[in-house]
């Protein structure tokens, strides 16, 4: 399928509303973080396609360990779109764009992937992010109906009020989270390049032919956000 022009694609703030319904349509976790964002919005050919979140300031550690202050960092924390012909590393780097110029102060964006969903991060490859390694194990409940939760769904967390497991559920220990990195200026950019690792790559699983990420090969990713927005006009 042929991308879809530029003129036809468009990016705009959207409210909480719209970033909720594309999330819960359009997002595998369903649901929308509580902490305070900015909402990206996405058209194409003047249809609403989906949307692009920014957690700001949810967590006082997520740079603190790279330099940068609660609110000189941010967490890109959903990607939800519906089907599409631009391409999401295009739509990804714009909207980051956007909250680079929104947010003055910003100076390192931070996003994960998880294999247990079968990602690997292949967008933030594709936009020229940093991985990093990843993230340390956690659990998820696996409930009786074969669905699975997020721990924060019954612990109260957020705007969550705490509530009992359901009978059945299950917890399954899985992997850590594959981390990227995009540095917004030249300083926080020579903290992280030395931190670079291999991106990790999909691969065919030998059990059901299904694609399955795993660390190593790949390359490294040498261009910013800026590169690439020069690079697409």
């Amino acid at each position: 399928m042929s991308s879809c022009p530029k003129a036809d694609l468009r990016l705009d703030w959207c409210s909480h509303a719209a970033a909720k319904y594309a999330c819960e349509k359009w997002h595998y976790s369903q649901t929308i973080p509580a902490n305070r964002s900015n909402y990206v919005g996405v058209w194409e050919r003047g249809q609403f396609i989906g949307a692009v979140v920014f957690g700001l300031g949810a967590s006082p550690s997520l740079g603190s360990q790279y330099g940068a202050a609660m609110f000189e960092s941010a967490e890109c924390t959903r990607v939800a779109l519906r089907t599409h012909t631009s391409k999401v590393s295009r739509i990804l780097m714009i909207a980051c764009r956007m909250a680079k110029k929104a947010n003055p102060g910003l100076r390192l964006l931070v996003s994960f992937a998880d294999p247990f969903r079968e990602h690997h991060g292949g967008i933030y490859q594709a936009a020229g992010w940093i991985y990093t390694g990843r993230t340390s194990p956690k659990s998820i409940w696996k409930l009786s109906d074969g669905s699975w939760a997020d721990l924060r769904r019954f612990n109260g967390h957020g705007h969550n009020a705490p509530r009992p497991v359901p009978s059945g559920a299950v917890l399954v220990k899985t992997l850590g989270k594959f981390r990227y990195l995009l540095p917004l200026d030249d300083d926080m950019r020579a903290r992280i390049a030395p931190l670079a690792k291999p991106y990790p790559k999909r691969v065919r699983s030998a059990e059901n032919g299904t694609e399955v990420p795993t660390s190593g090969g790949g390359v490294i990713p040498t261009r910013t956000l800026q590169a690439e927005a020069v690079a697409h006009g």
